[in-house]
């Protein structure tokens, strides 16, 4: 038996005490764990379901999901899973090909069962294998058990071998179509189905087969038969007993497969008697680690509602001293009428300590507009503020507050409130905390980062912005409003309390994983950098874009009309299954990978094959695809060209745990740079009224620096310093030949070389880029690294110190945690070690541009320029300018990047002036 759980000091009360429920109320659920977690993982797409490193997690994510609405539905007071292990069992050791010809295993699915029981371990819920036994033997030994001391037995299981053992006391919940959907198979229900009795079930079995056991029934005889045979001789023994009485083919079938028969009939019983090495009281949820959970969530990257009703489900923890934690906040509320705001913020509001603060209103596309703000104090009452009722002495106080940088204040996810308030003519300042920044810089691996989610972990509290239980509400204002306006007020205030109680916590979060520099010098202040951008925008020409638009819809259509005529008819060329049936049956074209639905038909097989045949539909694909694309992209631009003919696109800072900035509606950062169409998208973004120049800058080569930064290769950086064209030095130096006689293809090959291992890229990696073979590939990094040993050694060393620590970390202290470097799992652990020799060359990066936007605007304002800045996209930035000013902002650009970082090698920056952001290139 494995019986994992947490240790005792991460223990938690559990859900229900089965010492003080009667016996007779007491509930025994058991479930089969390969058999749920093979429904969950086909049951949800795994392309949909998986983490920045690679690891699937459709089947973790289901079966968790039918495990919380198990223990929320049925509340069962002893639970155990039972699962299979590979070692062969006693039917195998009788039938050879017991199993045998089942399709092999999705390689996404083996690794999510240890997942699985790690996440079990954490609930202290019993996982429970056997050497020799399947599952179902496990489950039967314990339900037979649990029957005899009077318990209710409910079985979770796939797999119909398992309504055997339904009785009064026994239920079987059969899955559906979908994970939710439980059948419950009671006597009646089994009778109903199949025509049997529940214990008449196995002998059914053994005279229909079964197929996934590959246990070949009689042949022509199906349930309906078996079950009329089955209730007029008694049993399978009266039946095997009277076999001549049989008329017709279906006897003669029965009699020439008795052994069949029978062999079906011992294979499929269950044994009820297996040395399990535990009793039922073992099986108790023993407690649950709340952090672990949420540690193991976060790496697999799982949003707040899964995590929410696990926990709702539980219940809540103990603390460590053995109380009870606190229920959610506590908030004493004065709604503040007309004249009545100056007043407060003087006597709550003056002191240095600092104040939650929580904005209600609507923002996006560089604007908003502020609906209610609330204050929390750590003591005194919270205020809430409706700008509708502010007099002019109300107004300029509050404004000279929000503006004041001696009174701190943290905010959640600040920057969509930064641009309402400036929207209204607000200034926010004294900014030390955005509780979603700082929460990205500690767990940058989640993918949400959600207050009450964030409260949950940190504090223990529950944010519930929908209920008062455990709130006071005092109504400061005559008739204080309808119900509903009171709910929203007390909810604001709720959520600036527990934005101040949560910033205390990750300051201390942030001070011991050393990011507390990081958010306060470069995230925080970039706030305000990048609300001003998205405010600004960038001009568009639209009938430019509408003009690009007509010609790539036109280019559609071409290619659509080249495929039906190739194929001699109409279909859909946005369709997998109809592709597949073209490709691979009509035209026989050679196969793909294989895939759940047949074989693949994504980009790189459409390219394979159009290398590999002469047909011509492959090439057509490609270019209809390449052509939707881009008009796609065209529309979606056109669709967010503002009223003022400017684009304002929306900048993240919590999305990439890189580091890197990402933008979206729209996402300018996808827009593409090294193709001819991308190149004419970029004509489209020009100079706007009352600027003359589009600048754009943007760092050399900057992944190659920092490499050889962070290295100390002499050798590469004695290569930068030559100054010289970089890729063809490094090629003269690994193919020992003069730096003159390098050809395109070898410096196109040290180039793939130099910027892959930047991005971790693996010799199979580098070989599919090349289109060399992987031996090739690996000897050119043989040869590379034999004249640059100093990067070896750092790719080896970064990937151990990574291992060790758990995290790698960028030139300023940002973390990539990577827990994955030490898994069992190889998928998982490459993929980890990819990231971990990537994270610490591409977060360096990142936080280098983003100290260079932060010094150009800094000079930008010094200097009290009219130019401003626009936009950021990978290592470029983009500004509007003035004629006047060309000159010296030109200078200022390159001087502020140049030094926004002191590397070991300099860095390069290139300047390009244009009309239009295409024009601008350099």
């Amino acid at each position: 038996m494995v019986k994992t759980q947490a240790t005792p000091e991460q223990t938690s009360s559990s859900p229900a005490d089965p010492a003080a429920a009667p016996r007779a109320r007491q509930r025994l659920l058991l479930l089969d764990g390969h058999s749920m977690a093979f429904r969950a993982f086909f049951a949800l797409p795994v392309e949909k379901f998986g983490t920045s490193t690679g690891q699937s997690t459709n089947a973790v994510y289901g079966f968790t999901s039918m495990l919380v609405k198990l223990l929320r539905d049925e509340q069962p007071t002893h639970i155990a899973v039972a699962w299979d292990r590979s070692e062969p069992t006693f039917r195998h050791e009788a039938y050879d090909e017991y199993k045998g010809g089942r399709a092999e295993t999705p390689p996404e699915f083996p690794g999510q069962v240890a997942l699985l029981q790690e996440l079990l371990g954490l609930l202290g819920v019993a996982s429970v294998s056997v050497a020799g036994f399947e599952a179902d033997d496990i489950i039967a030994t314990l339900a037979v058990q649990g029957c005899e001391r009077g318990m209710e037995v409910l079985i979770a299981s796939g797999d119909r071998d398992a309504f055997q053992l339904v009785t009064d006391a026994c239920t079987v919940l059969y899955p559906g179509k979908s994970l939710s959907d439980l059948t419950r198979m009671t006597p009646d229900a089994v009778e109903a189905k199949y025509g049997v009795a529940p214990q008449r079930y196995r002998d059914l079995a053994a005279l229909v087969g079964e197929k996934s056991d590959n246990l070949p029934g009689v042949p022509g005889v199906g349930p309906k038969t078996a079950a009329k045979w089955i209730t007029k001789y008694g049993s399978l023994d009266g039946l095997v007993a009277r076999a001549d009485e049989i008329t017709g083919k279906a006897g003669q079938s029965l009699r020439d497969h008795l052994d069949d028969v029978l062999r079906n009939q011992r294979l499929n019983a269950l044994a009820t008697d297996v040395e399990i090495g535990a009793g039922l009281d073992d099986l108790t949820m023993d407690g649950w680690d709340r952090a672990g959970i949420n540690t193991l969530f976060d790496d697999l990257e799982f949003a707040g509602t899964l995590r929410e009703r696990l926990f709702s489900v539980l219940g809540e923890e103990e603390s460590e001293d053995g109380a009870a934690p606190e229920e959610g906040f506590s908030v004493e509320l004065s709604p503040l009428g007309t004249g009545e705001v100056s007043g407060w913020l003087a006597s709550h509001a003056t002191t240095d300590a600092r104040a939650g603060l929580a904005v209600s209103g609507s923002w996006g596309r560089g604007g908003g507009e502020v609906a209610d703000l609330a204050i929390a104090v750590a003591a005194g009452p919270a205020a809430h503020i409706d700008p509708a009722l502010l007099d002019s002495d109300d107004e300029a106080a509050l404004a000279a507050w929000l503006a004041d940088p001696e009174r701190p204040k943290a905010l959640h996810d600040a920057k969509g409130p930064l641009l309402a308030l400036g929207a209204r003519g607000w200034e926010l300042r004294g900014l030390t905390s955005d509780t979603a920044l700082a929460a990205y810089l500690a767990l940058p691996g989640r993918r949400s980062f959600d207050l009450a989610d964030l409260c949950t972990r940190y504090l223990n509290r529950e944010l519930d912005e929908q209920q008062a239980a455990g709130a006071q509400l005092t109504l400061d204002i005559a008739g204080g409003g309808d119900d509903a306006a009171q709910t929203a007020r007390h909810d604001l205030a709720l959520r600036a309390r527990a934005t101040l109680d949560l910033a205390a916590a990750l300051d201390a979060d942030l001070e011991r994983r050393g990011a507390t520099r990081l958010l306060r010098e470069v995230e925080l202040p970039l706030l305000r950098v990048l609300a001003d951008a998205e405010r600004v925008g960038i001009a568009a020409d639209r009938a430019y874009l509408d003009e690009l638009e007509a010609e790539f819809a036109a280019a559609v259509r071409q290619a659509v009309q080249e495929a039906h005529r190739v194929v001699g008819r109409e279909f859909n060329l946005g369709s997998p299954k109809q592709l597949q049936q073209i490709l691979f049956t009509e035209l026989g074209l050679p196969k793909t990978k294989r895939i759940k639905t047949g074989y693949t038909t994504d980009a790189d097989a459409l390219a394979w094959l159009a290398a590999q045949t002469d047909n011509e539909l492959p090439v057509i694909l490609l270019r209809h695809r390449d052509q939707t694309r881009l008009r796609v992209t065209v529309e979606g631009l056109i669709k967010t060209v503002a009223d003022d003919g400017r684009i304002h696109t929306t900048f993240n800072q919590t999305v990439a745990a890189t580091g890197r900035l990402s933008s979206t509606d729209p996402n300018l950062q996808n827009i593409p740079v090294r193709t001819d169409a991308g190149r004419r998208i970029r004509r489209a973004f020009v100079v706007g009224g009352g600027y003359e120049h589009l600048l754009t800058a943007d760092y050399s080569q900057i992944e190659l620096r920092i490499m050889a930064h962070l290295s100390g290769d002499a050798s590469l950086i004695e290569a930068f310093e030559t100054g010289h064209d970089f890729h063809a030095e490094i090629a003269a130096r690994v193919f020992k030949i003069p730096a003159e006689e390098v050809g395109g293809e070898a410096r196109a090959k040290i180039k793939a070389m130099n910027y892959g291992l930047a991005y971790g890229l693996s010799a199979f990696g580098l070989s599919g880029q090349l289109g060399i073979t992987p031996e090739e590939a690996r000897g050119l990094m043989d040869d590379y690294f034999a004249q640059f040993g100093r990067v070896r050694d750092y790719l080896y060393e970064v990937v151990e110190r990574a291992r060790r620590d758990g995290y790698t970390e960028t030139m300023l202290g940002r973390r990539r945690y990577l827990p994955d470097l030490t898994s069992d799992n190889r998928q998982r652990r490459e993929m980890a070690e990819r990231m971990a020799l990537n994270a610490p060359i591409q977060g360096s990066a990142a936080d280098i541009i983003k100290v260079a936007m932060l010094d150009v605007d800094a000079g930008l304002r010094e200097g009290a320029f009219s130019s401003r800045l626009l936009l950021q996209v990978h290592d470029e930035l983009v500004l509007e300018v003035v004629d006047a000013e060309l000159g010296s902002v030109r200078e200022l650009v390159s001087q502020r990047m140049a030094g926004a970082y002191d590397l070991r090698v300099p860095l390069a920056v290139s300047v390009g002036v244009g009309h239009n952001w295409h024009d601008a290139a350099h």
